[in-house]
């Protein structure tokens, strides 16, 4: 069994071409901006820096760190059932989408962290003082479980121990299903919140798991070939097909579960759940809902895909992103709708809704998530290009 591990093996020197290191600083040049701009927010205060307020203390870095973790228990899953269930048209992809989840929570990872005021007592005590009646803690334990399972998987496909990485990998999926499904239990157990309210979001966010998982997993096999200026190989179009096949399903899927949640609002339920469904249809938030939610996020590329019939990687990998740009929307709805009402409506002359729009400090950590996925793809592309390749599969 070979345990020596050298770059020289995996490393890829012809993807560091001027145009790919280009790209590349940019994203790092993301990644520094929204550091910078977390550290100073942790030193003048997150009041002044984040528009969160005492009413509304969940904004765009909540829902950007829960877009960013359902993502990766997407391809954490999709990954592990690559491996497990070998000789699928998804294992050629199963390498580049256990290192596309272990960016993607890092990235959600590092949202988070800046958008806690005190991060470091979260690590403390989140050690010496378990809450095991607390969805969070559980949620940012099995994360962080998840996150050791997959460096460690990734670190033994590295190594070329397959066998064990695939037992990491099936760990690291139940981790980061069971972190997912408290995720929503996060939400789904606010009585005080109604739009939240309810046992439907856990697997809600379950399948919004395998529609990004799926989107970014089309996404990031696109770029890799794009980056290497070739064709794509039978193995590697016939993978980003059946995750197209997936992509299409839990757009279907999630589409449904999006109208009948909407409908339960306004056939039983309380006037503020009412309310907040408003917000998405008529109210302030009506736009992101409609548009980019809605219309971009499941109705484009569902149209697309089927029309394409799934044959043109172009045409998936634009149904991908677009579907992608709707879940991001679709967190921040989901956060800022479940808030927007206030809970003591009818008391002392309150608005039917509060007002929330993200400060540019907020808009620069998440672009700062959004610069360490872009950095550490290509870099992954380039240091492990080889263990990413069709016939190193396991």
């Amino acid at each position: 069994m070979n345990i020596n591990f050298s770059l020289a093996a995996t490393a890829e020197p012809e993807v560091a071409r001027p145009g790919i290191n280009l790209l590349t600083a940019l994203f790092g040049l993301l990644l520094v901006t929204g550091v910078m701009t977390g550290c100073y927010a942790f030193i003048a205060g997150h009041e002044h820096v984040y528009n969160n307020t005492r009413e509304m203390p969940w904004g765009i870095l909540i829902s950007t760190y829960a877009f960013f973790a359902i993502t990766s228990t997407g391809l954490c899953l999709l990954a592990a059932i690559s491996h497990v269930f070998g000789g699928n048209r998804l294992a050629p992809l199963g390498n580049r989408l256990v290192w596309g989840s272990i960016i993607t929570i890092l990235s959600a990872f590092a949202v988070i962290g800046f958008e806690i005021e005190n991060p470091h007592r979260m690590l403390l005590y989140n050690v010496i003082s378990p809450n095991l009646t607390s969805n969070i803690w559980w949620m940012g334990t099995l994360y962080g479980l998840a996150v050791g399972f997959m460096l460690v998987e990734f670190w033994l496909i590295l190594t070329r121990q397959f066998k064990l990485a695939v037992l990491l990998g099936v760990g690291g999926a139940l981790a980061e299903v069971a972190a997912n499904t408290c995720l929503g239990g996060v939400f789904a157990t606010l009585p005080s919140r109604p739009f939240w309210y309810g046992g439907m979001l856990p697997v809600y966010f379950l399948s919004c798991a395998f529609l990004s998982g799926a989107a970014m997993a089309i996404i990031f096999n696109h770029a890799a070939v794009a980056i290497r200026k070739r064709d794509f190989e039978t193995a590697e179009f016939e993978g980003i097909q059946t995750a197209g096949k997936i992509l299409l399903l839990m757009l279907i899927l999630v589409s449904v579960g999006t109208f009948w949640r909407m409908v339960s609002f306004y056939v039983g339920g309380t006037y503020e759940g009412r309310l907040a469904a408003d917000a998405l249809l008529t109210g302030p938030l009506s736009s992101n809902f409609k548009l980019f939610e809605i219309s971009i996020g499941l109705v484009a590329p569902i149209i697309i895909l089927v029309m394409s019939r799934l044959k043109s990687v172009p045409a998936m990998s634009a149904a991908a992103l677009m579907a992608i740009v709707g879940m991001f929307f679709a967190r921040y709805d989901m956060v800022v709708a479940g808030q927007l009402v206030p809970m003591f409506l009818g008391y002392d002359n309150l608005p039917n809704y509060l007002e929330y729009s993200p400060s540019i400090g907020e808009i620069l950590v998440v672009l700062g998530g959004i610069g360490l996925t872009g950095s550490a793809f290509l870099l992954g592309e380039r240091f492990f290009g080889k263990i990413f390749k069709a016939e190193t599969h396991h």
